[in-house]
């Protein structure tokens, strides 16, 4: 079986369930593992993503009231490699490539392909997605394995952090202009012993004003924008430190704000999503344990 990722979630899926050589094509964000970056890109974004965060929402808006794809993709490519399957997703036009994107100029070929496209906005439909492409896939025994991993490492962290103080917490998904994180941010939180706060569970993120931010006045505030690593976050944290009340957030006054990798550990429904709890445990509870700081998030002093 050839598959064609078109979503970097289900690229390090396929991988996780052993089918990573069945790879024959990936979008330009797949890039887990790392290996997968030496495989044909079959998409591409349609607006400049290397901008600032201000810079790419009003791109993003623009295309968005225009009617106009976000994302093109390699038709002919995509037909060259002959897949068998073709993974996508319905979640989020703005995040990743989605099937309307494939059927604008899709080759009359590949119409009789299956499109298997993920949809989750929660950590359960999440699950629920492992269990749909693993079916698919012809690997139920190890969608299954895979789940129940993943919901073990749910109640480890759980029962890790168990009886001790929940902070408040504040997660933001975007930076100018300033989106509370949404989907499955607020469970990452819960399950790590902290209460959310602005997001909604399974709710897409949101714009927010900034004075709900200072309203909230949480006691840990995690940045981590999509697609955003931790540096690029860096170079845009002076446009939250110039806003009003900034020097007087809880957060800000007992040095607990931090910056965290949203490409790699908030912002895809993949596998190492339940990982990121373990990620949230380590900044909510710091004596609980000690292995993402660094790499995963940094404190922003």
């Amino acid at each position: 079986m050839r598959i064609v990722s078109l979503l970097a979630s289900a690229t390090e899926l396929v991988c996780a369930l052993g089918a990573g050589d069945r790879l024959v094509g990936r979008s330009h964000e797949c890039d887990h593992p790392d290996w997968v970056k030496a495989l044909p890109v079959v998409s591409r974004p349609t607006f400049d993503v290397t901008g600032s965060s201000a810079a790419i929402d009003a791109l993003v808006r623009e295309r968005l009231f225009a009617g106009a794809p976000l994302y093109a993709v390699d038709d002919a490519r995509i037909a060259a490699l002959a897949p068998d399957v073709i993974l996508t997703q319905t979640h989020c036009e703005v995040c990743a490539v989605i099937p309307a994107d494939v059927d604008r100029g899709v080759a009359p070929s590949l119409c009789r392909k299956q499109v298997v496209a993920l949809r989750a906005g929660t950590l359960d439909g999440i699950l629920e997605g492992f269990v749909e492409v693993a079916k698919v896939l012809g690997l139920e025994s190890r969608g299954d394995a895979l789940v129940a991993e993943c919901r073990a490492k749910v109640a480890r962290v759980r029962d890790r952090v168990a009886g001790l103080h929940r902070p408040s917490v504040v997660c933001l998904e975007w930076i100018e202009p300033v989106f509370a994180m949404g989907n499955w941010g607020p469970e990452l939180v819960d399950h790590a012993g902290g209460e959310s706060l602005l997001g909604r569970p399974g709710e897409h993120s949101a714009t927010t004003p900034w004075d709900a931010v200072r309203a909230a006045d949480p006691e840990i505030l995690v940045v981590a924008p999509c697609g955003f690593g931790i540096d690029r976050t860096l170079s845009e944290m002076h446009l939250l430190r110039a806003q009003p009340g900034w020097r007087d957030l809880r957060a800000v006054r007992e040095g607990r704000v931090f910056v965290a990798d949203g490409n790699l550990h908030f912002n895809r429904s993949s596998p190492s999503v339940f990982d990121t709890i373990e990620l949230l445990a380590e900044i909510l509870h710091p004596t609980t344990t000690s292995s993402y700081e660094g790499e995963g998030f940094r404190r922003f002093r």
